[in-house]
């Protein structure tokens, strides 16, 4: 049975709590002949004036790049053996001033080690400045929470896209 749901309020402890016992999520995106292609990412996410925001920082690989260029839809799917799922279909867009890195930076810091953040420096030796480091700004237009016990699922839609 599905819900949906008026606010992001309504499923933010769901969506928060199972994304940091997930943490990991498989990011879709299609090429230029719509094929699918799944790898498996660590984003964060925040809520900014009551909207679901997601970063993910991220090498930019000309797979990737290429498939966000011809199409900027992306999902990310977090599942657990419990059945706890979280699908979120978002439009991504690269962000590369230093500014938003730092913001990305601190967010990664911040979130571990409590659900689904990690030390970027682990990856980008150079800080947040990192040429090598690029972010992606997740704006989800849609965002379903399935609780495993009874597989009930509660949708959100951002306002205007239902």
């Amino acid at each position: 049975m599905a819900t949906q749901v008026a606010s992001f309020a309504d499923i933010s402890s769901q969506f928060d709590t199972y994304i940091g016992d997930i943490v990991y999520a498989t990011m879709t995106t299609v090429d230029a002949k719509g094929r699918p292609r799944a790898r498996v990412l660590i984003p964060v996410w925040e809520t900014v004036d009551g909207t679901p925001l997601g970063w993910l920082a991220t090498y930019r690989t000309p797979v990737k790049a290429a498939h966000l260029a011809g199409n900027p839809h992306t999902t990310f799917s977090y599942w657990t053996p419990r059945q706890n799922a979280v699908s979120v279909d978002a439009v991504a867009a690269w962000t590369g001033d230093l500014e938003t890195k730092r913001h990305v930076w601190d967010l990664y810091r911040r979130t571990s080690p409590k659900g689904a953040g990690y030390d970027l420096g682990n990856f980008w030796h150079g800080g947040p400045g990192d040429p090598q480091l690029h972010v992606l700004r997740l704006e989800p237009w849609r965002i379903q929470v399935i609780r495993g016990s009874d597989l009930h699922s509660s949708i959100w839609y951002a306002p205007g896209e239902r």
